[in-house]
């Protein structure tokens, strides 16, 4: 008799997915975090996460705070009303905006309306995580040092009709006046779909003899 195979996929909820984009943004917040230098180096612990030693902040206010708004995403997510989510960095001192890491998302509103799966391989995915966690890691490489104590604050752009809960507050955007910008790698879940860019404050250059 012929046997059949079939290769193996891995079948992607909405649930699923909004669980997989709302988890790598606390890591990625984490790493940020870390290796922008905004929390001291031993206030962090390494793990193992995506295939990469990680860093995870072990100060309680900053863990609820990302705890808090892993889970607030994840509900944003997938209710498909989550358009973007921007972690600033800011200086303490003055509260002028320094860094904006630009997470804009792409929700497949098949999904969200008629409650369809999608397929894609969770090594693939993990892969392209791999991709944006290792160029968050070399951002020495590429931004400017942070040579002044920072703290930061995240932002969330949602579709008009989100009733926010009221741990929540309207915000500016907070921009950054004629920044330089670098474009990360992105991935996708067949669901969500996630961009990254790095937008930062261009330093003054005296540029005269």
């Amino acid at each position: 008799m012929a046997s059949k195979t079939a290769a193996a996929k891995d079948i992607i909820t909405l649930h699923g997915s909004a669980a997989i984009v709302s988890e790598f943004f606390c890591y990625a917040a984490n790493s940020i975090l870390y290796n922008r230098a905004v929390y001291p180096e031993e206030s962090f612990v390494k793990v193992k996460k995506y295939g990469l030693p990680m860093l995870l902040t072990q100060d309680e206010s900053v863990k609820s705070f990302l705890s808090n708004l892993s889970s607030q995403i994840s509900e944003w997510l997938e209710a498909g009303k989550l358009q973007r989510v921007v972690l600033v960095i800011m200086s303490k001192a003055t509260g002028e905006v320094l860094e904006r890491w630009n997470f804009r998302i792409e929700t497949d509103s098949q999904v969200v309306d008629k409650g369809v799966s999608r397929e894609k391989s969770d090594k693939e995915i993990m892969r392209e995580i791999q991709a944006i966690m290792r160029q968050v890691a070399s951002s020495i490489t590429y931004l400017p040092c942070l040579d002044e104590p920072c703290v930061f604050d995240v932002l969330a752009y949602t579709d008009t009709d989100v009733a926010v809960p009221f741990t929540w507050v309207e915000s500016d955007p907070k921009l950054i006046a004629n920044p330089q910008m670098v474009k990360l790698h992105g991935f996708d879940t067949k669901i969500h779909k996630v961009d990254t860019l790095v937008s930062y404050k261009n330093d003054e250059w005296d540029e005269e003899e």
